[in-house]
């Protein structure tokens, strides 16, 4: 997997860890019942025991193997100053499984 950051992301999440000892994870937020939602954001946390590690230009990012899996092969992380930051494209699946007797 490949995670490139912007040069304003870079410098909000650098400007983030020198405030505090939480490090920054990138989450998946799964939403659905019949289809599915996904939809990615960084945010501050404690390390967890599992974490995958993703070293950039010298800073730590953090995800769980569960958000891993629907990350793309190329993640770009980007920072807006209205909306925050912007992770990878969020998607959404309309399959529905129908069970026939």
């Amino acid at each position: 997997m490949i995670v490139k950051i912007t040069e304003a992301a870079m410098n909000k999440l650098k400007e983030m860890t020198r405030k505090g000892a939480q490090i920054p994870r990138i989450d998946a937020d799964i939403a659905g019942g019949c289809g599915l939602s996904v939809k990615f954001s960084l945010l501050l946390d404690e390390p967890r025991r599992n974490d995958a590690i993703i070293e950039y230009e010298g800073l730590q990012l953090r995800l769980d193997h569960f958000t891993k899996r629907y990350l793309n092969e190329e993640t770009q992380i980007d920072y807006i100053e209205d909306r925050g930051f912007i992770v990878g494209e969020s998607f959404a699946s309309s399959a529905c499984a129908i069970e026939i007797n």
